[in-house]
């Protein structure tokens, strides 16, 4: 099977090129080192499964790739050290195939790789768990009707400042909210807040 590498660490491409060449069914038919590279080789090397890292530096990120890649047919296994709600959330929303994290063994990699080229999903276990916790509504708690509203106003890209003003609250009232709805939705971003808020249905 063909396999395209995305890591933006030339490293990381060399380890698993020396890595996938032991398997004699596994061939690695191309490399990229940015998101826009990685859909332009997928579309020319039409390979069976893209490994893809979330992290890409400048340009569009791992979650971006994978939706434009996925949206043509080309399965792909996102290998990433990301574990988090959000960028589970994200990658699975953009189409990708399985989600396995770059501690998983040699192993799980060549098996999650072949699972990929026949369109099975595989996910890592702490992702796996996280995944079935969320499923179940057994995560983390659920936010205010103030943290909601704090949530709708981000997703309308508004800054602290003004989301102050919109609720007639503090500005340190509004880092204090933003803190608890990080830490509640498992984020660390404006940005992931908002694709988690949308992700469990707390934004139109």
């Amino acid at each position: 099977m063909k396999v395209l590498l995305c890591d933006d660490h030339a490293v990381v491409r060399a380890g698993l090129l020396a890595l996938l060449g032991s398997e004699p069914d596994i061939e690695v038919v191309g490399e990229a080192g940015t998101g826009e590279e990685a859909v332009a080789a997928a579309a020319k090397l039409r390979p069976d499964v893209v490994l893809m890292d979330l992290q890409l530096g400048p340009g569009i990120d791992g979650v971006e790739a994978t939706r434009r890649i996925a949206a043509t047919g080309v399965r792909v296994l996102v290998l990433t050290t990301y574990d988090t709600d959000a960028d589970i959330t994200r990658a699975i929303a953009a189409g990708a195939t399985g989600y396995l994290l770059k501690a998983e063994r040699p192993e799980e990699l060549f098996a999650a790789i072949r699972a990929a080229a026949q369109g099975r999903t595989t996910l890592s276990p702490p992702v796996a768990s996280r995944v079935m916790e969320r499923m179940r509504g057994t995560g983390r708690p659920s936010l205010t009707d103030r943290e909601l509203d704090i949530l709708a106003q981000l997703s309308r890209g508004l800054g602290n400042r003004e989301i102050a003003r919109a609720l007639f609250i503090s500005e340190a009232t509004v880092k204090t909210h933003l803190g608890r709805i990080y830490e509640k939705l498992g984020v660390e971003t404006r940005a992931g807040a908002v694709a988690e808020g949308k992700e469990r249905r707390l934004l139109p």
